[in-house]
């Protein structure tokens, strides 16, 4: 605007030719901004250019059908109100009509959601009251990292919440079957330290639940079958909350910067032993919440 303010004061001053030349604008632009200014800059502002009428807009019979129609049915939808508008004469397409109801502000106003409020965290007073468990795929266990371009490698993670202890163990595949084997033998390792597992968490993946499956969700798998079988109580989290297993997560988080980004693997014998070191040095690294 304060440009066009300077072309125009040129312009009333020197003539509209020379202030095309200096400016380098076309004369019809100089005389359209020129019948606008009144001495102010805010007359040099940019309008809207939407039109004021449409040769095909709404009539004030259709508007009044509409308004009419959606006052005697406030909660009919948008394709069962369009129909019922054609039985009564209406030619237009339901976008259109869409588009008028909204402008018209018939539609009813969107409900507002409640905030979830997250529970607050249940903190564990002894070892092997709670195990956080889950799988490290291919996601986070790098291609890079593998020299067989065919071999696929799966790290499964416990971690007891209250002592931060974890076991790794190493699987060619995501299964029930594979979650099933570590669950025995992570009953095993927390053992011989003297913790008796008493819980496990996990997400709802398939190689723990049948939650979400379509034809076998009232089937235990063989994971819910081992876990009953030991005494240990299976608990689930939150669909879609990977925060709610956070300290598994975060763990693998760091797995991926002090061991992934760092070595490669030639087989799963040579995947195993190598995460075996690991878990050892990890579970002796110093943390704060351990002081």
């Amino acid at each position: 605007m304060a440009y066009r303010q300077s072309l125009m004061k040129y312009a009333e001053k020197y003539g509209v030719s020379r202030a095309s030349r200096k400016y380098n604008r076309s004369r019809s632009y100089i005389y359209f901004w020129k019948a606008r200014w009144d001495g102010s800059v805010s007359s040099l502002a940019c309008q809207s250019r939407r039109p004021h009428s449409h040769p095909n807009q709404h009539t004030e019979a259709e508007l009044k059908l509409i308004r009419d129609m959606r006052r005697r049915n406030p909660n009919l939808g948008i394709v069962a109100l369009w129909h019922r508008l054609r039985q009564r004469g209406y030619t237009r397409r339901p976008e259109s009509l869409f588009r008028v109801m909204r402008k018209l502000g018939l539609f009813p106003p969107s409900r507002k959601k409640n905030t979830y409020k997250p529970k607050p965290y249940e903190q564990m007073t002894y070892p092997g009251q709670r195990l956080q468990v889950d799988v490290v795929d291919v996601k986070v266990v790098p291609r890079k990292c593998i020299a067989d371009p065919q071999l696929r490698l799966f790290q499964y993670t416990a971690i007891d919440e209250f002592t931060r202890l974890r076991f790794l163990a190493a699987y060619p595949e995501q299964s029930t079957y594979s979650s099933a084997d570590f669950l025995k033998k992570l009953v095993n390792w927390y053992a011989r330290r003297g913790i008796q597992v008493e819980c496990v968490q996990t997400d709802n993946g398939f190689e723990f639940t049948n939650r979400f499956s379509n034809s076998k969700r009232d089937l235990p798998t063989l994971f819910e079958v081992t876990a009953a079988k030991l005494a240990i109580r299976h608990k689930l989290i939150r669909p879609y909350t990977p925060r709610h297993n956070g300290k598994v997560e975060r763990s693998h988080r760091e797995d991926q910067k002090r061991f992934y980004s760092c070595h490669n693997f030639y087989s799963l014998d040579d995947f195993a032993k190598q995460l075996t070191v690991h878990n050892r040095r990890s579970n002796d690294f110093p943390m704060r919440p351990l002081g």
